[in-house]
């Protein structure tokens, strides 16, 4: 019963992670509003939600930062507010840093830092009026640690962190919790769309990808962890070990990571 007819603004919710967790809320008896850039796909996640009376789409995307405020005030008028923001949207990489141009950097962090920010920054006064929300931000494990043909990715992820983390200390009197999931391997289809270092697909699926956890299980662990109010969670199987492995013995980690892909 803890979302029931709760508003909740998921981005990238046309594919993997976010779409498993509108299917999550919906079950849970959620009121949701699904953000991505694929219309058509986005129709397609309604109506297993659904349909309009419980399930609003609003294509957008989110490196448009210029866009990002009269969506967001769009999306708080569908159904009169938003309790649960799910910074879902993201993009990976496939590269060596000598191999990548600027440019891709430059997406990366886009897609998977400004944009979280931007609508983040675009739901909040509305929140703090409130005096209530939550916000949950898909970082990943490599937002904990590097690894190799991640950099990019990698530093967007940390750059979360530092940002959310600020935000958390910020907004806790006004009764908005804020929490960073950390996924290892998903089995979606992320890897399909990676970039490569002149910006091209890297259109293959990675094989720790294809080994994942399944991702319904995935938005399970973060509906656990917004119910209980966490403030940061890792997801996967035995990979979300490596974080602690990190903490604890950073000279084996840091074998063991250069001989990974």
């Amino acid at each position: 019963m803890a979302f029931l007819n709760r508003k909740v603004w998921i981005t990238g919710a046309s594919s993997g992670i976010g779409e498993a967790l509108a299917l999550a809320f919906h079950k849970a008896g959620a009121r949701l509003i699904l953000s991505a850039r694929r219309e058509d796909e986005l129709r397609r996640v309604q109506e297993q939600c659904g349909g309009p009376i419980s399930t609003q789409i609003l294509p957008l995307d989110i490196t448009q930062a210029s866009e990002l405020g009269e969506k967001s005030r769009v999306a708080l008028q569908m159904f009169g507010g938003v309790d649960i923001l799910i910074n879902n949207a993201g993009v990976t990489q496939r590269s060596l840093v000598k191999d990548t141009d600027l440019d891709v950097y430059r997406k990366l962090m886009e897609v998977n830092f400004f944009g979280a920010v931007a609508l983040t920054k675009a739901v909040l006064p509305a929140m703090i009026e409130a005096r209530s929300g939550q916000i949950a931000v898909i970082s990943s494990l490599v937002g904990k640690f590097g690894t190799p043909l991640r950099s990019g990715y990698s530093a967007a992820k940390h750059a979360l962190h530092g940002f959310f983390d600020s935000l958390r200390a910020e907004v806790s009197h006004y009764g908005i919790k804020v929490m960073l999931v950390c996924p290892g391997y998903i089995r979606t289809d992320i890897s399909l769309h990676a970039l490569r270092g002149d910006g091209g697909l890297h259109a293959k699926m990675d094989s720790g990808q294809a080994r994942g956890m399944p991702v319904e299980q995935c938005a399970a662990q973060i509906i656990k962890g917004l119910v209980r109010g966490k403030e940061e969670i890792y997801v996967g199987y035995k990979d979300k070990y490596i974080v602690y492995l990190k903490r604890f013995f950073p000279s084996v980690f840091s074998r063991m990571i250069a001989r990974s892909e």
